[in-house]
């Protein structure tokens, strides 16, 4: 006959003793130590969805460096502006207007400036070409999304506001394109800065992520035609229409 000493309850009371000597500091979840008193349970890791990833090598630099777009700088009263060299309409918009997109993921002078605004003068002065070019940005836009730097998802955000208002038709030809882009907006669609009763100037800056993605996410409804709203509610379910509301 087993002895009651030796038996299963006895066994786990034994074991209990032992660690509750030892129980101190911290232990992982669901492990024997983080019952014990005194232990401070671990949580889970940070998923790091906020974290900055590093920008690969661009091709819009090295374009730029070797002196193949027909731009350069010009200071006036008003600040600094591309004089371009040839007509922006006469330019091959297959070529040029996927490689100043991809030029938003950089955040270091000039090549920042060249192309954030290099891409609005081809929206404003070629928005009649813009429309073809469609399936060509997607990727550049989809990584200057995935950096995740404040600096490139708001310059990236107000591009998407002016190419869906650029020419007819590019709203509802970006919907087939939501999943590829979408994903980012909906982690930082809450993502608003909470000063309480201080001001936060970077809403006159049109720099606050939140209220970016949801003027980015209306001018989507609003010009993807009837089929956007329900492809924007499938990847950022939190969104609300401003159409049928």
């Amino acid at each position: 006959i087993r002895s009651p000493m030796f038996s299963h309850q006895n066994y786990w009371n034994l074991v209990k003793a032992v660690v509750s000597t030892q129980s101190t500091g911290e232990a992982e979840g669901f492990t024997l130590k983080a019952g014990m008193k005194n232990v401070k349970v671990r949580g889970p890791p940070s998923a790091m969805a906020f974290k900055e990833r590093p920008a690969k090598a661009t091709s819009f630099r090295k374009f730029y460096e070797r002196g193949d777009f027909p731009i350069q700088l010009e200071h006036d009263t008003k600040g600094n502006k591309i004089a371009w060299k040839v007509e922006i309409e006469k330019l091959d918009f297959h070529h040029y207007l996927p490689l100043f997109f991809d030029g938003l993921c950089e955040t270091v002078h000039p090549y920042e400036f060249f192309s954030r605004q290099g891409v609005h003068d081809m929206l404003e002065h070629g928005s009649h070409k813009v429309l073809p070019v469609i399936p060509q940005l997607i990727i550049p836009i989809k990584n200057a999304l995935n950096t995740r730097k404040r600096s490139s998802v708001c310059t990236t955000l107000k591009i998407l506001q002016h190419l869906v208002v650029s020419a007819n038709c590019i709203g509802e030809a970006l919907v087939p394109y939501y999943r590829q882009i979408l994903p980012i907006l909906n982690i930082f669609k809450n993502h608003n800065i909470n000063k309480g009763d201080g001001i936060d100037y970077s809403q006159q800056r049109r720099e606050n992520i939140g209220d970016l993605i949801q003027e980015t996410l209306e001018a989507f409804e609003t010009h993807g035609g009837p089929d956007a709203f329900i492809n924007i509610k499938y990847m950022v379910p939190t969104y609300e229409s401003c159409v049928n509301n």
